[in-house]
């Protein structure tokens, strides 16, 4: 299905005068350092060992989900000011129809915070965080910082990364971003895409031919090759966000007049220069993507690597949809899950369309897709289109080209700038509902249904171009290619007014005497510890599937509004994967609870009672909880995957291995031991069973990255386990020791 369109290259290759080459005259250790990663990378880099990378970004950026709860750490922590440019953009929590005030407090607390630091204030459908960033904050050459796992505007010659909230605390605080010199892989370019090909039918086979195998996995990619030339900016900044998905580190591209020009319409001219790598660069692996063979492409339910083409899907409609009957019931067996009364004598039926957002709601995206349904519509039936622009200036200038009338008069719903139907808090279909939508994401329930309460629909990503080919053959699944339809791309103009008169740019201007709005659901971090000499952790939650998103670990959607509230947040940890988690991990802190006051739980005594003398190991065991899971953290930058573990009383994850650098990240900022086992040691323990590590605090401190330990089974038998926390930084074992970034932090301040 993609073998015609991608081509994987699993070994070292040259890159010379733009030419892939298996040999050079330049050694290979030379030629790594004329990418275009490693001299961006580099001049950014504090640390005076270029393998050893500690980074200071030129800006960073956050939306309503994250940034209180960034602020909130930064402050305690000893901020004064924002030492970078920070927007604070409001495009999640947008609604304010959930959860009385709480909303609408967040977005208070930002104004006020932005007014107290120094930062940048961009109000509710202003602005979705990803356009915001691409059109004040990119430049060519520079690096960005997003509490958002799409941070990506690596088409715009910027180094971006999406991280959990406190390593952007880590920047407030004029700390760095530590992490080894990632490998690069060259995605080379060929070709032009044909007529009704758009960037998510790129995005969606790049995702599927790299994800399960790994292949790019905490790389820089760097897109090279003649193709780059054929798309427009908003074409590959389309591809570029969606390179999250690859589980890549961050992304850069080369630049040219088509990027000036974007930059010189954007009126910042000043952000351009060209970028390319040396004559000679070496690349560890390499994706060909040939442009002219690209089809449309769908990503079916649970994962944007579930890919195929349209044309494909609809071929083997009743083989595949039968696959995801199967792989749903499996998941939900409780649920009534309909897939094959979709399939009609016409095709595949589809109930919903949803264009919009950093991916979708571009400007070319929305304008070719007005193209297509010029003079058509969407029906009268159950199957109905949204679509979201990505930004008011966006927004106005379909207005001014009359897309945004042919999308009306076909039925188009036109939206506002929101983030919502990308996680869950917009647009959710009926039960058993069919959504198609150009978002980033299509994970379980990232349409807004709820399991738990009986509800069930899913989400399949297409790129806008074939949603509104499937619109105008009203709710059938269909390929943009397949359709006959006029286009000529008008060119963009940026009207910065609406920024002018919203957004508040406080950069440089802190304040120190406006003070802080705080609603009642913005609370403080409860009182976190040091980590003891020992540690006995009890599992919680044993996870056996392939990957474990950060959506299951803390789900989107609905608890989006409590993100500002640790504790009442903390209760919906794993509460679509493994309900009993928060009343399990409850329990155990409540005997931790006991412990510290003196009161010798009988539980304790019992388990440790295997290993030692109770007595004694009572005094200086730390006992909490702990997560099982094969492949943990795909998905979401957010922090609250891991912090809500902790406010439960988490104390380690036990894994194969971390699906990403920032879920493990998040885990060590918030103290959360990030033990490895090896991939031939089998995992056969359940809920209930305990871990004893001895020493830990020694072998922490010490960087030891063997860790013996002794597993406590219910049925009383011990067992021996090795565990491994593999590379840590002098930084993290010290935030691991103290108990979380916070107390670290204070550590150090007094």
């Amino acid at each position: 299905m993609l073998v015609d369109s991608i081509k994987l290259i699993d070994k070292g290759m040259y890159l010379v005068n733009g030419e892939l080459c298996e040999t050079a005259d330049v050694p290979v250790e030379e030629a790594k350092k004329n990418t275009m990663a490693y001299g961006i990378l580099q001049a950014h880099n504090h640390s005076g060992d270029p393998e050893k990378l500690k980074i200071k970004f030129d800006a960073m950026a956050s939306h309503d989900i994250t940034f209180v709860g960034i602020i909130q750490q930064a402050r305690a922590s000893g901020m004064k000011k924002f030492p970078i440019p920070y927007a604070l953009t409001n495009c999640h929590n947008s609604l304010c129809a959930v959860g009385g005030t709480i909303n609408e407090d967040d977005h208070v607390f930002g104004l006020t915070a932005a007014k107290k630091y120094g930062g940048i204030f961009v109000p509710p459908m202003v602005s979705v965080i990803h356009s915001y960033a691409r059109e004040q904050l990119a430049g060519c050459g520079k690096m960005i910082l997003g509490s958002d796992s799409h941070t990506r505007y690596g088409a715009l010659g910027t180094m971006a990364m999406g991280e959990g909230g406190p390593e952007l605390a880590k920047q407030l605080l004029n700390n760095t971003w530590d992490n080894n010199l990632p490998k690069v892989v060259a995605i080379y370019l060929t070709g032009a895409p044909k007529k009704g090909i758009g960037p998510h039918d790129v995005a969606i086979a790049l995702i599927g031919a790299t994800f399960a195998s790994k292949f790019v996995n905490n790389c820089v990619l760097e897109f090279v090759g003649p193709g780059i030339k054929n798309l427009p900016i908003d074409f590959r900044n389309g591809v570029d966000v969606m390179t999250t998905e690859t589980t890549c580190l961050s992304s850069i591209w080369e630049t040219d007049e088509i990027t000036k020009g974007w930059y010189e319409t954007h009126l910042r001219p000043q952000e351009f220069k060209e970028l390319h790598p040396g004559k000679v660069a070496y690349y560890d692996r390499v994706v060909c993507i040939d442009l002219n063979k690209m089809e449309s492409m769908i990503a079916l339910p649970f994962h944007p690597s579930n890919s195929y083409t349209i044309h494909y899907f609809n071929e083997h409609k009743e083989e595949l949809l039968k696959q995801l009957q199967e792989d749903a019931e499996k998941r939900y067996p409780k649920l009534k899950i309909d897939y094959m009364s979709k399939i009609r004598p016409e095709g595949v039926y589809a109930t919903q369309g949803v264009m919009g957002g950093c991916a979708g709601g571009m400007f070319d995206s929305l304008q070719e897709a007005a193209a297509i349904l010029d003079g058509k519509s969407t029906g009268n039936g159950e199957f109905s289109v949204n679509a979201y622009p990505t930004s008011i200036p966006v927004a106005l200038e379909l207005i001014k080209i009359g897309a945004t009338q042919k999308l009306m008069e076909a039925g188009v719903i036109i939206k506002p700038s929101f983030c919502g139907p990308c996680f869950g808090a917009g647009d959710t279909p009926a039960n058993n509902g069919f959504s198609l939508r150009h978002a980033t994401r299509n994970f379980p329930n990232r349409d807004g249904s709820k399991p738990g309460d009986g509800q069930f629909a899913s989400v399949c990503l297409m790129d806008s171009l074939s949603i509104a080919a499937t619109a105008a053959n009203k709710g059938i699944i269909t390929a943009a290619t397949d359709v006959d339809y006029e286009f000529e791309r008008k060119p963009y103009h940026f009207d910065p007014t609406p920024y002018e008169k919203r957004v508040y740019n406080g950069y440089g201007k802190a304040d120190p005497s406006q003070e802080l709005v705080l609603g009642p659901n913005i609370t403080d971090w409860p009182k976190m510890y040091n980590l003891s000499e020992n540690l006995l952790v009890q599992l919680a939650a044993v996870i056996h599937d392939p990957v474990t998103t950060t959506d299951e670990l803390i789900p989107s959607g609905e608890t989006s509004s409590l993100r500002s509230n640790p504790i009442k947040l903390s209760q919906y940890a794993l509460s679509r994967r493994v309900p009993e988690y928060p009343g399990r991990a409850n329990a155990i802190a409540a005997i931790e609870a006991d412990r510290r006051a003196g009161k010798n739980p009988q539980h304790l005594v019992d388990v440790l009672s295997k290993v030692g003398d109770p007595e004694i190991l009572m005094q200086n065991t730390q006992f909490g909880s702990c997560v099982f899971a094969n492949r943990p953290g795909d998905g979401s930058a957010r922090e609250q995957a891991a912090s809500c573990q902790k406010v439960l009383g988490g104390f380690a994850n036990i894994c194969y291995e971390f699906a990403t650098k920032r879920y493990r990240s998040n885990c060590i900022n918030w103290g959360i031991l990030p033990f490895t086992i090896d991939k031939d040691v089998e995992f056969n323990y359940e809920d209930g069973d305990c871990v004893f590590v001895p020493e830990i605090r020694k072998a922490i401190a010490e960087g030891q990255e063997n860790i013996p330990a002794k597993v406590i089974c219910k049925n009383g038998d011990v067992k021996d386990l090795m565990l491994h926390v593999i590379g840590l930084t002098a930084d993290e074992k010290q935030i691991i020791l103290d108990g979380c970034l916070m107390n670290f932090y204070a550590a150090k301040n007094a």
